[in-house]
């Protein structure tokens, strides 16, 4: 305030010394031009704030159109496994409620029930209730529990009105521990009459989760509520929220549930906010979906655009000021510019600095050391002596030692170069460094280094530790080993044990890379707390570990360590949510037993690992010389194998496929020899593993491709070729140009080739994998899911890619024609790619009965050793030469 009085006295001097027009008249279009300049700034940041609210509104909209779109198809395809099993329910005619309880409370009906809800993974699967309300059957357990649901209001609404077909309601779960969202579907008898009801279930969890990826930020929230205002699912998720009515309050908050679509401005009835809202109902579902963001987060932006132009503004209008002031200065005194420049470089120094002459005197002192210490300028000063500084720092409690003793040591040491880093009482790091002035004393520079040490810290530690689980990495590690190597000498042996988790991959699939995480953080703490304090616990990468065991060689104790882990690692974790049980294959290499040096030993342990997986998994192994030797054949394998298609010692033989209906061949499948000169014919479940791990199978499964191509080419042209195509081929992106290349080379026309694939491509990344059938249907080919039924088979797979074919896994063909065999499930196969205009072949057909009852269930297909196992070429063409003699 007093500068500003003072400034204001001197200019209306100066307007008293120049009272020439010119000049009065650039001092009143200087402020017109400031005002001018400030009103514009208002109104810009008005005109921003408005469109920082349509902008919000417009994103809220386009998210909660994208949401109902997104959640229309969901549901869609969601009810369309409960609208089966009802039609399949209804289709038997039951005109009586017993009647229906006794009908469909069969083993045989959840065997169906099981197999069209094999690829959903809601909370309860299906679910089917008599007129009672009593669990009667369901996809997911059999026998079924002892359930009824005839307290719950969506059961009272479709047994009581015949008009009501569907109900969505929260409830308490009784299949978990929280609450579900339950879709139930009415059950009719011929007329009319209530025989029960069909009910899926979802949990708000899993409507949240996809919430949450869409990240409209902070202060917002997405919402899913029942027409009749009941919230269903939400995030942020607040437990006592879920089930809760919001259809209340004023007209603008009951348009949310009455009107298609909404978007307004209100008051929250949660958090009393100003928010600006968006709903949209489902076209499918009596469901709304509803998106709130904050006025305040809304204008966050805004806030940033308002502080630049306010600064902007004042720091033009700081400018007129200033030239302003450049005008009036030259009637003012002229003030030292070197000093204002040394008190300025030296006050915004981020080192505190001081200077003492050659007397031990002070002569600079910049503010920077009095705040780092928390000093009185009226004790350091200019002029005050070295040890008076000293002697302040540790009355004020920032120097904690002798003050003679430091005083005497750097006084000694005036003329040379020092730094020493110190650590102040309240844990700070000061760096201090001495150096000569010219004319004699010195200059100190204290500096807070305190981050940079300890980033320097926390690198050393990521170099050495996991980030994931804090243990000791595989650098760490090895340097330990190097060490118990030289104490070998010693008479100190130890052993080390490889330690792999089993299936995690699968873990990481189907659950995420969220649980996968927190699953290989709790193996770790199982680890530690298997061992001792001497031991030390690795995490190598992926899903393997290692320890080392310190102080023995017996391997009666390491077998029991091995056992206690096993069991340790066994026992169900919970992770994010999921009970997950894990299990582990472990290798154990001894020292001095199996070698002294450490590259042998790491390399025995894990031959030893891998042993224990290829003799069942979930177990572990103690090395013997034995898995020396058969590390060597596979790697002489993968020698031989890499030169195997360059010394043509690869064979195509086919497998013919025959038509059920006309019991002719129409087609065959192209299957990989290998014809070694020393080995023989080599097994391809030998062979085809290592072509897998080593990536070859791209260039083999070319081959192929094009010798498959070339040899059906010289076929009848009725007959199709079926080639398959490995997953290693199928992320490589470029199948499609190699397909339509060994087409253009052998002249086959696209339409008798068939690709046959497996759901593994599938898994990872489903939409890239679809795009690529894509490609390939565009060229003409079939595309086959092969081994249907034995991995993570998906309804939605079918749904999503109109494949041509679906071939039933040998292993549901086995059984065919006796006592509780898998007829039903081949049947329900058959009869949902009939629906879909899709062809079923059956693997693996080796009897007449088994051919008899494949025919009676409408298979289209079949192909095994009844008819003819996979021969060669020519063999082939002699078989095809017959069959059109024959015809």
């Amino acid at each position: 305030m007093g500068a500003s009085i003072r400034w204001t006295a001197r200019l209306r001097a100066l307007l008293r010394q120049w009272r020439g027009a010119p000049l009065t008249w650039l001092i009143v279009g200087g402020f017109v031009l400031m005002a001018a300049m400030a009103i514009g700034t208002g109104l810009t940041v008005d005109r921003f704030r408005q469109n920082a609210i349509e902008s919000g509104r417009d994103s809220l909209e386009s998210s909660v159109r994208l949401l109902a779109r997104h959640f229309d198809r969901e549901f869609e395809d969601f009810a369309v496994l409960q609208k089966s099993i009802i039609a399949e329910l209804e289709s038997h005619g039951i005109d009586s409620p017993d009647v229906f309880r006794s009908e469909m409370g069969t083993l045989a009906v959840h065997e169906v029930l099981r197999t069209k809800a094999s690829g959903w993974s809601d909370v309860a699967g299906a679910n089917v209730f008599d007129a009672n309300g009593v669990l009667i059957n369901s996809s997911k357990r059999w026998p079924v529990a002892d359930i009824s649901v005839s307290d719950r209001g969506y059961f009272i609404r479709l047994k009581n009105d015949p008009a009501s077909q569907e109900e969505v309601e929260v409830v308490p779960g009784r299949f978990g521990t929280g609450p579900a969202i339950v879709f139930a579907r009415r059950v009719s008898g011929p007329r009319g009459e209530f025989l029960g009801l069909v009910s899926r279930a979802i949990t708000p969890e899993q409507l949240e989760s996809f919430f949450a990826s869409t990240g409209l930020g902070e202060e917002s929230s997405i919402a899913m509520h029942h027409q009749n205002g009941q919230l269903l699912a939400r995030v942020p998720h607040v437990d006592d929220m879920i089930g809760q009515n919001y259809r209340t309050g004023s007209p603008e908050q009951m348009a949310v549930f009455e009107r298609t679509f909404v978007t307004t401005q209100l008051a929250s009835p949660i958090d009393g906010k100003d928010r600006i809202v968006a709903s949209r109902m489902l076209t499918g579902e009596p469901l709304v979906v509803v998106a709130t963001k904050s006025l305040d987060a809304t204008l966050a932006t805004w806030r940033t655009q308002t502080k630049f132009f306010v600064t902007v503004a004042v720091l033009s209008i700081g400018l007129l000021v200033l030239t302003l002031f450049l005008i009036f200065r030259q009637v003012t005194h002229r003030v030292s510019l070197e000093k204002q420049r040394l008190d300025t470089a030296m006050n915004t120094m981020t080192q505190g600095l001081l200077m003492f002459d050659q007397d031990e005197r002070l002569i600079v002192c910049n503010r920077r050391y009095i705040d780092m210490y928390g000093l009185s300028t009226a004790v350091v000063k200019p002029g005050a002596y070295f040890r008076d500084v000293i002697q302040h720092r540790a009355d004020t409690g920032s120097f904690d030692g002798d003050v003679d003793s430091y005083c005497d040591d750097i006084l000694d040491s005036v003329g040379q170069i020092q730094s020493t880093v110190v650590e102040t009482s309240d844990g700070r790091l000061i760096e201090i460094k001495n150096q000569p002035a010219a004319a004699g004393g010195w200059l100190a520079t204290h500096n807070d280094v305190t981050a940079r040490i300890r980033a320097d810290e926390r690198i050393a530690h990521m170099a050495h530790y996991d980030a994931l689980t804090d243990l000791p990495n595989r650098v760490l590690m090895r340097g330990h080993l190097e060490r118990r190597v030289t104490e070998l000498a010693q008479g100190k042996p130890f052993a080390i044990l490889y330690i792999d988790v089993d299936e995690f991959k699968g873990v990481n699939d189907s659950l995420g890379h969220e649980v996968g995480d927190e699953l290989l953080r709790q193996v770790a703490s199982r680890l530690r707390a298997c061992v001792s304090g001497n031991d030390l616990v690795a995490r190598l990468g992926g899903d393997e570990f290692a320890i080392v065991k310190a102080g023995t060689c017996d391997q009666a104790e390491l077998s029991a360590l091995a056992e206690r882990i096993l069991t340790s690692l066994r026992m169900p974790v919970d992770c994010k949510g999921q009970e997950i049980t894990s299990d582990a294959s472990i290798g154990i290499a001894i020292a001095p037993d199996h070698g002294d040096n450490l590259e042998d030993l790491l390399k025995r342990a894990d031959l030893a690992m891998y042993a224990a997986k290829s003799e069942g998994r979930g177990t572990f192994r103690i090395f013997v010389p034995e898995y020396d030797a058969k590390a060597r054949q596979r790697r002489q394998l993968e020698l031989d194998l890499r030169q195997a298609l360059v010394r043509g010692e690869f064979e195509v033989h086919y497998q013919p496929l025959v038509d059920l209906s006309a019991n002719i061949v129409n087609g065959c499948e192209a299957l990989l020899r290998w014809r070694h000169p020393e080995r023989g014919m080599v097994s391809p479940a030998d062979f085809i593993p290592v072509a897998e791990d080593t990536g070859l199978i791209g260039e083999i499964g070319e081959w192929v491709l094009k010798q498959a191509c070339t040899e059906a080419a010289s076929w009848p042209g009725d007959i199709h070729i079926a080639v398959n195509v490995s997953p290693v081929q199928f992320r490589s992106k470029t199948l499609a140009l190699k397909v339509a290349s060994a087409l253009a080379e052998s002249g086959l026309a696209p339409g008798r080739l068939e690709l046959e694939i497996t759901e593994t491509v599938l898994i990872r990344d489903d939409e890239e994998a679809l795009t690529i059938l894509q490609q390939l249907r565009e060229l003409g080919v079939r595309i086959a899911l092969d081994d249907f039924g034995t991995g993570y088979s998906s309804l939605s797979y079918l749904h999503r890619f109109p494949f041509d074919k679906i071939k039933i896994d040998r292993s549901f063909i086995s059984d065919i024609g006796q006592s509780e065999d898998s007829s039903p499930i081949v049947q329900a196969v058959v009869h949902m790619a009939a629906a879909r205009h899709m062809a079923t072949t059956a693997e693996g057909v080796e009897t007449e009965a088994q051919r008899e009852v494949l025919r009676q269930l409408g298979c289209s297909q079949m192909q095994g050793w009844l008819f003819s196992p996979a021969v060669p070429a020519a063999k082939l063409k002699q078989l095809l030469s017959r069959q059109a003699a024959a015809a």
